[in-house]
């Protein structure tokens, strides 16, 4: 690539000397990213109950948009006339697509995979077909206009007993990725990530990491996790991706948002996350806190005055009170808004605490502190306490 100026700077600015924690300042088209980073989930070019300058209020640097459903409406023609997503959503912040892959997985039987692509039924009236292809993949993710844009990838369920599938999509995902660097048609404005798959077989992770590093990327997503293996496989695939992934660039991983995850995986090397979680779970009346989360259906807010963080200075903790929030939470759509508000104030929050600590050299003594916030009695999941003692932080 001969461009002047590369569209994803990466510059490592400390690491945590115990573990493979580090904090970076991502530099892309549409502005600068601190990481560790979480990007929330804007589906289909919103993020329910928010308005686009809410988010920039609550200091989100970087969102999530999903290729499959923005390529099946409003389509490439009107993103492309409107000037891409930034301008039809009126975000003028870093936004990242996913390809549309994961819907493989998620739509599985209204889909059918071949070596040419995927074949969707469309969502809206299960009767017209959507081929996503690599290119068409790329086609639309050229027209969304994202600072980075994830290659198509053949994903495989994570607890699936297929091995001649898994293996079959591993080496699949890798011919897919140069198809989807050969369509690419903005690689001066846009980066594409390659994904590693390879579920939990670690030979296989470790073949995809290998092989998509000597492709010319600029980052790299950790993917086919979070889909319903144990928690101990979870980490374990964490934890030899970061190995292998090099220091010098951004690690994604794919599809996780819990704040006792988000801390381990910063632990173990890992940069840069999404999750629908935070917003959907304030759809369902749940308030994130250190302590993990409040259910304000519960009759025991009926009465109960405080905010829903005394620490949190969201707008939402700062004007309403849990009692209110149980008043409103099962009739108004209004609560919504506030807990996705109050919700998305938290990942930042953990996030920039997570930065901090690395910076100040006590990103350890805040694990642990974490940890001990939210396990009171000290009881630990074994999952946690082996993985962060693979990166020498004993519980």
């Amino acid at each position: 690539m001969n461009n002047t100026r590369s569209p994803l700077i990466f510059n490592v600015l400390a690491e945590c000397t115990t573990t493979k924690a580090r904090t970076a300042q991502m530099i892309l088209p549409h502005g600068k990213v601190d990481t560790p980073v979480f990007m929330p989930v804007g589906t289909q070019g919103t993020m329910k109950g928010l308005l686009s300058e809410q988010m920039e209020n609550l200091g989100l640097q970087i969102i999530l948009a999903n290729t499959y459903h923005l390529g099946t409406k409003p389509g490439v023609e009107i993103l492309e006339k409107a000037g891409g997503l930034h301008q039809f959503m009126n975000w003028n912040r870093a936004l990242l697509t996913d390809s549309g892959g994961f819907q493989m997985v998620s739509l599985l039987k209204l889909a059918e995979i071949t070596e040419e692509g995927v074949k969707f039924q469309t969502l809206n009236d299960h009767k017209s077909e959507i081929v996503l292809t690599p290119e068409h993949s790329i086609e639309i993710q050229n027209a969304i206009g994202a600072d980075i844009i994830m290659q198509l990838d053949d994903v495989v369920k994570t607890t699936s007993p297929d091995e001649a599938r898994i293996t079959e999509a591993m080496y699949r995902t890798t011919r897919w990725l140069d198809r989807c660097l050969k369509a690419h048609k903005k690689p001066d404005e846009q980066n594409i990530f390659p994904i590693v798959q390879g579920t939990l077989n670690a030979e296989l992770r470790t073949k995809s990491a290998k092989a998509h590093m000597e492709r010319d990327v600029r980052g790299f997503a950790i993917g086919g996790l979070s889909g319903g293996e144990s928690k101990d496989d979870f980490w374990k695939m964490v934890h030899l991706s970061t190995d292998i992934l090099p220091k010098n660039k951004p690690r994604y991983l794919m599809g996780v948002g819990f704040a006792v995850d988000l801390v381990v995986c910063c632990a173990l090397g890992v940069d840069m996350f999404d999750c629908v979680f935070p917003t959907r779970t304030a759809r369902f009346g749940c308030a994130l806190v250190m302590t993990g989360q409040l259910n304000l259906k519960q009759k025991k807010y009926k009465k109960d005055f405080s905010p829903i963080d005394e620490d949190c200075d969201c707008s939402t903790c700062k004007t309403y009170t849990r009692a209110y929030l149980h008043h409103i939470v099962t009739i108004h759509s209004t609560a919504c808004h506030l807990l996705s508000t109050h919700n998305l104030a938290f990942q930042v929050r953990l996030m920039k605490n997570i930065q901090d600590s690395i910076t100040n050299g006590n990103f350890p003594e805040f694990v642990i502190k974490f940890m001990s916030d939210l396990y009171p009695n000290k009881n630990y999941p074994s999952w946690i306490i082996d993985s962060l003692a693979a990166v020498n932080i004993k519980l």
